[in-house]
């Protein structure tokens, strides 16, 4: 896909930004989010934009940049930059709550199976 290099008037800009946050916002459900990113973005975007969330909470869980390195197969040139959105883009810390908030409910619900049973 070739995307053009034109300038978009600044406030038509805004307003598809401002259109592309509240569909983003609007979709309920992991598989509704998994069909609009496999429906725009390359399989290659969508792997990268994977790998740097992973980055990301692999950086917050401690793991050394060798061992993303290995395992993700990034360059630590990629870890350096989510490691620096990590402290400068609330939208990271935003995301990696959103996971350690789903993995203790998980961690939870288990146990609370495990206690009904």
């Amino acid at each position: 896909m070739r995307l053009s290099k034109g300038k978009v008037n600044p406030h038509l800009k805004k307003e598809l930004y401002q259109a592309l946050h509240q569909t983003l916002a609007d979709l309920k459900n992991p598989q509704d989010i998994k069909d609009f990113l496999e429906a725009f973005l390359s399989e290659a975007e969508h792997e990268t934009l994977t790998k740097r969330v992973a980055v990301a909470y692999w950086l917050d869980k401690g793991r050394s940049y060798v061992n993303i390195c290995d395992n993700l197969k990034v360059s630590s040139a990629t870890i350096a930059v989510v490691q620096d959105a990590c402290t400068k883009h609330k939208g990271v810390k935003l995301a990696l709550n959103h996971i350690k908030a789903e993995e203790w409910a998980n961690v939870w619900a288990e146990k609370i199976k495990k206690f009904v049973r």
